[in-house]
Parts: structure tokens; C-alpha cells; sequence
């Protein structure tokens, strides 16, 4: 089973601001992004983002923050780093 990778940055958080300004902590790195998707590699694991005219347009890797604009319809953990297997949906893993 591969380690999991250490980030020098403690924390995840996503912060939606009337669902047009979203900023997003804890990200290890932006694996693509386009007007309807971006995908980012997070402590808590890969994060799907979709939505309509989505723009990065602040990237600081070094201190692991992606503030982004538009319009958010889904965000979606698509990997977990804890286990390298689907822990069911983002709801449950609030509840536990």
C-alpha cells in the first residue's frame, strides 16, 4: 500500500461565497481545470469541482490555496488520501 504523501500545509477547507467565489485550502496541486471542471489533489484527497464559467484565478501552491470564480454545482471527493478507497459520499464523511 503507497504511503501517503506529506504536505507541509495543515488543513482542508472549502469556503463558497455566494456561490460565486469559492477558496479552497489544503491543495497539493491542480491537476486540470476548465470552464465547466476543475480537479485538484487535496490532503483530504482528489476534489472534482463542476459548474459553469469556472475560472482559477488565484493559485498559491506553496501555501496550498486555489481561490476560484463562478458558478459551483457540484464539489466532489473523488479519492480519499486516507485509504486510497471511496469512504461513501462527502455528507457521510461530515457526519462521522
Amino acid at each position: 500500500m503507497p504511503e501517503p504523501i506529506e504536505s507541509p500545509h495543515k488543513g482542508h477547507c472549502v469556503t463558497i461565497n455566494n456561490r460565486s467565489r469559492t477558496r479552497i485550502t489544503g491543495v497539493l496541486d491542480v491537476i486540470s481545470f476548465d470552464t465547466e471542471e476543475i480537479v485538484l489533489e487535496t490532503e483530504e484527497g482528489r476534489m472534482q469541482i463542476t459548474g459553469s464559467a469556472l475560472q482559477v484565478k488565484q493559485l498559491a501552491i506553496e501555501s496550498g490555496t486555489v481561490e476560484i470564480e463562478g458558478r459551483p454545482d457540484t464539489i466532489q471527493y473523488t479519492e480519499t488520501r486516507k485509504s486510497g478507497a471511496n469512504n461513501g459520499s462527502v455528507l457521510s464523511r461530515f457526519f462521522r
